[in-house]
C-alpha cells in the first residue's frame, strides 16, 4: 500500500494519541514514501541510511506535527532538510579527500617556497592584521579564540582579517 495525504494523516494523528499500531504502519509508509524522495536525490547506496535518519527525525519530532496541517509537507520539511545536511557531509568529506591528495603531491620545496612569499606577504601588511590572519585562516582558530589570543573584539579580528586579506590581494596582483 502506499499511503496518500489523509492515510498519512490519520495514522500520524493515531500515533500521537498513542496507537502503537498506527505507529508501526506509519513508519512503514513513510519510509516508502521517503525511498522514492532521495530516488532520484542520492546514489542508491546512499538512500537506506538516508530513509533511516528522516525516521529516526521524523519520529523525534512526531509531536511537532499539527493536525490541521499537511502531514506529506511537514514530512518533505524533515527529509529536505537531513538531505542538506547530508550533502553537506558529503561535500566535505568529498573536499577533505581532494585537500589530502593534494597535499600529498606536494613537494617541501613547493611547501617552503609558498611559506616564504606568504610571510613576504604579511611582512607588507600590518602586524595585528598578519597575526590574525594566521591565526584564523591558517591556524584554524575561530574567530573569538584569535580574539582572546591578540586581546582585539571579535569586530575589530573581522576587520583586520578581510583589510588584511584585501591588501595581500593587492600586492598579489601588482606582482604579476
Amino acid at each position: 500500500m502506499v499511503a496518500d495525504e489523509p492515510t498519512f494523516a490519520r495514522l500520524m494523528a493515531a500515533t500521537q494519541n498513542g496507537d502503537k499500531a498506527a505507529g508501526n504502519v506509519l513508519l512503514s509508509e513513510a519510509g516508502v514514501w521517503l525511498e522514492r524522495y532521495f530516488r532520484r536525490r542520492v546514489p542508491p547506496h546512499q538512500i537506506d541510511d538516508l530513509v533511516q535518519e528522516v525516521l529516526i527525525a521524523f519520529y523525534t519530532k512526531r509531536g511537532t506535527w499539527d493536525p490541521a496541517r499537511p502531514f506529506l509537507p511537514w514530512l518533505a520539511a524533515i527529509a529536505r532538510y537531513r538531505w542538506v545536511d547530508h550533502l553537506r557531509k558529503v561535500y566535505k568529506h568529498d573536499s577533505q579527500e581532494l585537500m589530502d591528495d593534494d597535499a600529498a603531491h606536494d613537494s617541501d620545496e613547493e611547501v617552503v617556497l609558498a611559506r616564504v612569499s606568504l610571510d613576504r606577504l604579511f611582512g607588507q601588511i600590518p602586524e595585528k592584521q598578519a597575526e590574525v590572519i594566521e591565526m584564523v585562516k591558517i591556524g584554524g582558530l575561530s574567530i573569538r579564540e584569535a580574539a582572546e589570543k591578540t586581546g582585539q573584539s571579535e569586530s575589530l579580528v573581522k576587520v583586520n582579517i578581510h583589510r588584511g586579506l584585501k591588501k595581500m590581494a593587492t600586492l598579489v596582483e601588482k606582482a604579476e
